[in-house]
């Protein structure tokens, strides 16, 4: 299936910029901070183009090529808004997400590295985006392959899997009776609450996208990432996607 119909006078109502100001390919962290903090750290000539809901974006270079560093704020819905105007009204061609998600395996430890390679979630989000009552989405292989490639080139330590996109932060609920029912086939590695979204919207308008994500914290450890850090302290994760854009 594909995108929803927008009518025609309809303008982005959450992005305030021109078309051009935006690149073809995007950095998502979900928090905008991380986004200001990814332009003045790693990007070259970085301006601020858009910060309509203090959701900040800034569009500058990483050794050459043109990127938009922006947030996606937190959950399905607010992803759905930024994917889905970046995509349809914008022409991005390419979103990577970089974000931050708890371990349910127990060998993970904090600060390791997912590449989703599917996203699951009970919800209906697709149902009610498209109609698809899909509860798996995927992400585009090209740029999976070329994220991996360039994790193993750095010798970096990754996990591969599906990881779980939830409703809810798990912390803050019983998210065991969530785990119980996952499908016996599908074993998640990671639980977040933003990828399936970016997936499947991507998906609907035939873009790529991908997710790299960095553990926190974990059901089996007592450690667990700062604000300070979850903000300012993701640079491995941060440069992975930076040095798969070529």
């Amino acid at each position: 299936m594909k995108a929803p119909k927008v009518m025609e006078h309809i303008k982005p109502a959450h992005i305030e910029c021109t078309k051009e100001e935006i690149a073809p390919i995007v950095i998502m962290p979900g928090d905008p901070l991380r986004a200001k903090y990814i332009a003045e750290k790693f990007l070259e000539d970085a301006k601020l183009v858009t910060r309509a809901r203090n959701m900040f974006g800034y569009t500058g270079y990483y050794k050459g090529t043109r990127v938009t560093a922006m947030g996606h704020g937190m959950g399905m819905p607010s992803m759905s808004i930024y994917a889905f105007e970046l995509f349809y009204f914008f022409g991005v061609e390419k979103i990577i997400r970089i974000g931050t998600c708890g371990g349910l395996l127990p060998e993970m430890d904090v600060p390791d590295l997912i590449l989703a390679t599917k996203s699951y979630t009970e919800a209906n989000f697709a149902y009610s985006y498209n109609g698809d009552p899909t509860h798996i989405a995927y992400p585009s292989k090209e740029l999976t392959n070329r994220i991996r490639e360039t994790a193993v080139s750095k010798k970096l330590k990754f996990h591969e899997g599906c990881v779980m996109c939830t409703e809810q932060f798990g912390f803050y609920s019983d998210n065991e009776h969530v785990l119980k029912r996952v499908p016996e086939d599908i074993e998640v590695i990671g639980e977040e609450m933003e990828t399936f979204a970016l997936f499947h919207i991507a998906d609907s308008f035939d873009k790529q996208a991908a997710a790299i994500l960095t553990v926190v914290d974990s059901k089996y450890k007592e450690n667990f990432m700062s604000i300070e850090d979850r903000e300012k302290s993701l640079d491995t994760m941060i440069l992975l996607a930076l040095d798969s854009l070529n």
